[in-house]
């Protein structure tokens, strides 16, 4: 790998440390503050909602300058919206933009990745860069739980700065204040990426138009891009099975806090340790993948996602932690062999296609809309009664049947469209870009 890449990575792991962190103290902040459960199950569609309002924007912005700067001021608006939630503004709102930074962060984040390195090592840089993120999810999620617990949270609120009084008075907040530390490293290492000496896509600007008129005026090459990724072959097939996994595991995130507390009886940072867990598996399984996966051998896991649904639906049955454990490892593994090489085939057709920043940008606006319609589905009926055990069932469900409608649509692909599909499974074995 070039150096360039250990740089991104390190960037990434610092950025997702504070997300995933972050995570915990915002449903943390949402508890003591006496909010009703709906509210903290809503934090998880906040965080999606400008990943799909401002998806036409993002991706060419991503492709109109250097994507470490992309980062650094990605990682500016997450500073923001800590703020904000420090400073008197609903955790919701102030959480929407931490994900509004987030939203600008991913087409940059993966797109360079195209800009970097050839096609035939997009597997295994997928591999290290979700297997760090995981990583980084399992840090985060217990670094949030630490600092929200009972041995942390009052070293931290017993810190006193002469002169300086911010009115924090509770462990969530104490803990949103030191996770903004985290993004200011990350941003650090932002400046450090180097230049991939790619050519930038300006951004259209009519001087006769208002700024709104201007970022209106991307929505028709938005929408292009999203149909002609639906449309290709394989695009389509890895779009599919990328928006499904990551729709219901951005949600699985606060599920699995709330089954933990109604299963197992635990308490935020004790549950928090469980979604690391999941994290574990997930890891190791994107590390299998990056070294046993082909590019164009994608196609042959999306098995294990009618699987995974059905080991979603059997958590119902675990109540005791012994079992749980390894459980959630097996899930999580299964979840990272299945969606690496899809996301690298998918970023592969994207980048062929449309120019990384724009495909990510789609790709981003198709998970995320999942997460959002499933997380507001989730958090309304949270609100009329719906326990975690019936939303695990539900997703369960929804995750073994999509699956196999996926499958079957791309045995379809491979009988009535054979020679598109072996023509780009053909450019997916070379690293030169058609």
């Amino acid at each position: 790998m070039k150096r360039g890449f250990y740089t991104i990575m390190s960037a990434q792991f610092f950025s997702s440390l504070a997300d995933n962190a972050l995570f915990v103290a915002a449903v943390e902040l949402l508890r003591t503050g006496g909010a009703p459960e709906w509210q903290r199950a809503a934090l998880v569609p906040m965080f999606a909602l400008f990943y799909v309002v401002l998806a036409p924007v993002v991706g060419a912005f991503a492709d109109a300058f250097p994507k470490g700067r992309v980062m650094f001021i990605s990682n500016a608006i997450k500073v923001a919206g800590c703020l904000m939630m420090l400073f008197g503004s609903h955790p919701l709102l102030a959480y929407a933009v931490v994900g509004l930074g987030a939203a600008a962060y991913s087409p940059a984040k993966y797109g360079i990745l195209t800009e970097l390195l050839p096609a035939s090592q997009l597997v295994k840089a997928n591999g290290w860069i979700e297997g760090l993120t995981i990583a980084s999810i399992i840090l985060g999620v217990l670094l949030g739980g630490q600092l929200v617990g009972p041995v942390l949270a009052p070293l931290l609120l017993a810190i006193d700065v002469p002169g300086l009084h911010l009115g924090i008075e509770t462990g969530a907040q104490a803990a949103i204040a030191t996770l903004i530390s985290l993004y200011v490293v990350a941003a650090w290492f932002n400046t450090r990426i180097p230049l991939t000496g790619v050519e930038m896509r300006p951004l259209r600007h009519d001087p006769q138009h208002s700024a709104l008129g201007s970022t209106l005026a991307l929505l028709p090459d938005f929408w292009r891009c999203n149909r002609r990724l639906w449309h290709d072959r394989l695009g389509q097939i890895s779009l599919a099975t990328t928006t499904l996994f990551w729709g219901v595991s951005g949600n699985l995130r606060y599920i699995v806090l709330a089954w933990a507390g109604a299963a197992l009886g635990y308490s935020t940072t004790s549950a928090s340790a469980l979604v690391g867990v999941v994290a574990i598996g997930t890891a190791a399984g994107a590390v299998l993948a990056s070294a046993r996966m082909r590019l164009d051998g994608a196609t042959r896991v999306i098995p294990l996602g009618m699987v995974m649904g059905v080991l979603v639906i059997l958590m119902n049955f675990i109540d005791t932690l012994w079992l749980a454990v390894p459980f959630l490892i097996v899930l999580g593994g299964l979840g990272g062999f299945l969606v690496v090489p899809m996301n690298a085939l998918l970023q592969h057709r994207g980048h062929n296609l449309m120019g990384s920043g724009r495909s990510i940008a789609v790709q981003n606006f198709n998970e995320q809309a999942c997460i959002l319609g499933l997380g507001g589905l989730y958090a309304l009926s949270t609100k009329l009664g719906l326990s975690a055990f019936g939303a695990i069932s539900v997703f369960g469900v929804v995750v073994a049947g999509t699956m196999w409608l996926i499958q079957r649509w791309h045995c379809h692909n491979c009988k009535h469209h054979s020679k598109e599909v072996e023509y780009l499974l053909h450019l997916a074995r070379h690293d030169a870009h058609h």
